[in-house]
């Protein structure tokens, strides 16, 4: 099973004058909330994480959410044998998290860590539904912590354009 979280930095707070009403996409998704974020396979105990503090965390789930739908692209969907590769980059790094899917399966691996660890690998509709639920639940927390923030109109196109699946 995925399990998707994160930790929001000490070290890199918010600036104390940020508008999360009035923030633009670029602040949501490279300025604000840093932290630490971790894909994790609780079956086998075995996770990705960074130890970083500075990836922003609410633009690892938008990305995650724009890369599960990047990888489902080929119209032959689970019996697509053609990979499909995609990778997130973090900004201040060159460290990336490398995605291939072939059939219903999406290996994650990631640059940082030995080249002879085995990938993690999930099934495309739990990585599609674990990466909404994570971006949901993420933009909770944040609405909780800024309450202007659930006023911003970036954060509701971003909601309807990533909605929960069943």
């Amino acid at each position: 099973m995925l399990d998707i979280g994160y930790a929001l930095s000490n070290r890199f707070p918010d600036p104390p004058q940020a508008d999360y009403r009035r923030a633009d996409v670029r602040a949501l998704r490279y300025d604000l909330f840093c932290g630490d974020v971790y894909l994790a396979d609780t079956e086998a105990d075995r996770e990705l994480s960074t130890a970083w503090g500075w990836v922003p965390v609410l633009d690892f789930a938008w990305a995650l959410c724009d890369i599960v739908e990047r990888l489902d692209r080929n119209p032959l969907g689970a019996r697509a044998a053609e990979p499909q590769y995609a990778e997130l980059d973090f900004t201040e790094s060159t460290d990336r998290l490398l995605f291939e899917r072939r059939f219903g399966w999406v290996d994650i691996e990631a640059e940082w860590r030995p080249v002879d660890d085995k990938p993690l690998s999930f099934a495309h509709t739990e990585l599609r539904r674990e990466a909404r639920d994570f971006l949901h639940d993420l933009i909770a927390d944040l609405t909780d912590l800024h309450d202007d923030l659930a006023e911003n109109p970036t954060i509701w196109t971003l909601q309807s354009r990533f909605p929960r699946t069943a």
